[in-house]
């Protein structure tokens, strides 16, 4: 889907001079250069999927909570990423308009939005029933037909409801589970931001037959998902 791209700044409007300096300050830099995300960030209001007390914050460089404590939703995982791994993430993919899309954690349904631009289907699970309703709004106001956000616990991902062609993790795990690898059709690819603090790698694994490739081609940190498996820890 082609999407038309805000190419100048707009100084009378704050929010489109907020959005454009998004894009071009943070996003653009962070090698995410495909027009069509470019232009789809333009046209998926990121603000609108905001909680209110942090709309001011809607387009910084940083995770946005989705409850009501910091530090709680930085334990639970239950923030917006920072809008530059968003836009990798989704650029990296190569969504296409034919691909069915599996993403565990909705959280605000922000990328559940920009993922149904550019897919056939998506099917986002959320295990907070109060983000579950905060997603399903959010989607229902921003006229998006084609997502549907389920509360579920996502560590298991849908096998009923698959094979799917795009798998995405909105959030960090110790490493990508077998039981969501399965559930990738042939040509499938899944993504995950994968590893322990302080060293996470954005995480790439393409299915073709039986093998499994994977790549891990840049760097962050981001909160984790839960249920997923941790590593053991030792103590001697």
């Amino acid at each position: 889907m082609n999407m038309p791209l805000n190419t100048s700044a707009n100084i009378s409007d704050p929010i489109l001079q907020a959005r454009y300096n998004m894009i071009e300050q943070q996003i653009r830099p962070w090698n995410v250069l495909d027009i069509d995300v470019l232009g789809l960030l333009s046209v998926v209001r990121r603000e609108e999927f905001v909680p209110p007390a942090y709309r001011s914050m809607a387009f910084m460089d940083m995770e946005i909570p989705l409850n009501a404590s910091n530090e709680q939703a930085q334990r639970l995982g239950q923030c917006m990423l920072a809008p530059r791994v968003e836009a990798r993430l989704l650029q990296d993919l190569q969504v296409k308009p034919t691909d069915r899309v599996l993403e565990i954690g909705a959280g605000s349904g922000y990328m559940a939005a920009l993922l149904a631009h550019r897919a056939e289907h998506v099917l986002s699970l959320e295990i907070e029933p109060d983000l579950v309703e905060f997603a399903r709004e959010n989607l229902r106001s921003a006229g998006v037909l084609n997502a549907e956000v389920r509360q579920a616990d996502g560590a298991q991902g849908a096998a009923a409801d698959g094979p799917f062609d795009v798998i995405l993790l909105s959030g960090s795990v110790n490493e990508v589970p077998q039981a969501l690898l399965s559930q990738l059709r042939e040509g499938g690819r899944i993504a995950a931001i994968a590893g322990q603090e302080p060293m996470m790698r954005a995480t790439f694994i393409r299915r073709t037959g039986d093998r499994f490739e994977t790549t891990q081609p840049w760097d962050t940190i981001a909160p984790r998902l839960l249920h997923f498996p941790e590593p053991s820890r030792f103590t001697f």
